[in-house]
C-alpha cells in the first residue's frame, strides 16, 4: 500500500526502494523500519511510500490520517513567531544557512518551507523599504553566502515591483534571487571557504553554478519558467561577457537582468572573505559608468532612483572621516548629494569634489 511518510510508524515492511537523487536507494526494499529510516523519509523530503499491508510483527498495518506538513518543523520554530524586519530576516538566513548543507548532502530544495520564510519577509519590505539600503550591514564574512542570498532575493523583489511587476511576479523573482546561487552547494567547500582570490581553474568551477542551481530547480513546479531562466542567466551580461553561456542580451530574461543587478550591488557593498566591501554609493556609481552596457540600465536606474526617494536624511561617513547627514539628493547626481557635516554645519555638495564620496551608510 501507498502511504505518506508520516503514516508509516516502526515495523513497517518497505516494499519498494526509496530513490534519492543518486542511483542508490536511500532505503531498500524489504527493509523494516525504524525511527531512524523515519528520520531519513523527513530529511529528505519523501512524499510517498510503499510498504506491505501487515507489520513485521505480523499484525495488520493500520495506517492514520497523515500528519499536515511540517514544512522543515516550521523551520525549527526555536526562534518565536518574528515580528521585525531584522528577525525575519536573520530567521531567513539560518533557515537558507540549514537548506545548503542539505544541498551539499544531496536533499531536494525543500519549495514550501522556502516559500513560507521568504514571503512574510518581502511582504515587509513593503512596510520599511529604507531597509533596502541597510542589507549590507547585517552580512559577515563567514555567513556570507547565506546572507547574500536572502538580501539578493529581497533586492531583486524590491526591484522588481518598483518596475512595475505585480506581487505574484515579484515574489517569483524573490524566489529566484533567494535560489540563484543554491548551485554552489555543488561545489568543493574548499573553494566555497577560500579566504584568497580563486584561481583561475577555481573561478571556472564557480562558473558552473548557474547551471547547477537551474538543475535544482527545473523541476519544481512552484517556480515559473521567468523564475528559472532567471536563475539560470543571472550572471549573463548584456554584452555578452557573462556566464555560463554568454547569452545574447535579446535572450537575456528581465528577471535575469533584476537578479543580476541585485547580486552585484550586495556582494559589492558585503564584507567578504578575501574582498573588502565598497559604501553603496560607489557601488551604484560603478554600476552607472564604467559598468554602463553590461547591466539593464532601467533596473539600475529604478535601483538609484529608490535610493534619491528613501536616503535623504541618512547618517553617512565620507571618505575624509567626517559624518553628516543627507540633506538633498539631486536626481541627476544621485550618487553624490548634498551633506549637512556633524561639526561645522557646513554643507558639501558630493558632486563638486571627485575625491570625496559616501564611505558608510547608518542605520
Amino acid at each position: 500500500m501507498r502511504v505518506h511518510p508520516s503514516q508509516v510508524v516502526p515495523g513497517c515492511i518497505i516494499t519498494k526502494d526509496i530513490l534519492g537523487k543518486t542511483n542508490r536507494p536511500l532505503i531498500t526494499k524489504n527493509t523494516v523500519v525504524k525511527d531512524i529510516h523515519k528520520q531519513v523519509l523527513h530529511r529528505f523530503l519523501v512524499q510517498q511510500v510503499e510498504v506491505a499491508p501487515k507489520l513485521s510483527s505480523g499484525e495488520p498495518f493500520m495506517p492514520e490520517a497523515p500528519e499536515e506538513p511540517a514544512i522543515e518543523s516550521r523551520v525549527e520554530k526555536q526562534i518565536a513567531d518574528p515580528k521585525t524586519f531584522m528577525e525575519q530576516y536573520l530567521q531567513a538566513v539560518k533557515a537558507y544557512k540549514k537548506w545548503f548543507a542539505e544541498w551539499q548532502a544531496g536533499v531536494a530544495i525543500p519549495i514550501g518551507a522556502v516559500r513560507e520564510v521568504l514571503v512574510p519577509l518581502l511582504d515587509q519590505i513593503k512596510k520599511s523599504r529604507r531597509n533596502i539600503f541597510m542589507l549590507h550591514h547585517f552580512s559577515t564574512k563567514d555567513d556570507y553566502l547565506y546572507h547574500h542570498a536572502v538580501s539578493t532575493a529581497l533586492i531583486a523583489a524590491f526591484l522588481g515591483e518598483k518596475l512595475g511587476m505585480n506581487r505574484g511576479e515579484w515574489i517569483q523573482l524573490g524566489l529566484a534571487g533567494l535560489l540563484s546561487d543554491a548551485g554552489m552547494a555543488k561545489l568543493s567547500k574548499q573553494i566555497l571557504l577560500k579566504e584568497t582570490t580563486l584561481t583561475e581553474k577555481e573561478y571556472q568551477e564557480v562558473k558552473k553554478h548557474p547551471t547547477f542551481s537551474y538543475r535544482m530547480v527545473e523541476n519544481i513546479p512552484v517556480l515559473n519558467k521567468a523564475a528559472k531562466l532567471g536563475i539560470l542567466q543571472h550572471h549573463e551580461r548584456l554584452d555578452g561577457s557573462g556566464y555560463p553561456l554568454a547569452t545574447d542580451k535579446k535572450k537575456i530574461h528581465m528577471f535575469a537582468r533584476v537578479i543580476a543587478v541585485s547580486d552585484m550591488y550586495h556582494a559589492m557593498t558585503s564584507e567578504r572573505l578575501y574582498r573588502s566591501k565598497q559604501s553603496p554609493f560607489l557601488v551604484l556609481e560603478l554600476m552607472m559608468k564604467e559598468q554602463f552596457g553590461r547591466f539593464d540600465h532601467a533596473v539600475v536606474q529604478a535601483f538609484v532612483k529608490s535610493m534619491t526617494n528613501y536616503t535623504t536624511g541618512t547618517k553617512v561617513k565620507l571618505s575624509n572621516e567626517q559624518s553628516g547627514e543627507i540633506v538633498f539628493v539631486d536626481p541627476v547626481h544621485p550618487t553624490r548629494p548634498m551633506i549637512r557635516i556633524d561639526e561645522g554645519a557646513d554643507i558639501i555638495y558630493l558632486k563638486d569634489f571627485n575625491d570625496l564620496y559616501i564611505s558608510e551608510i547608518y542605520d
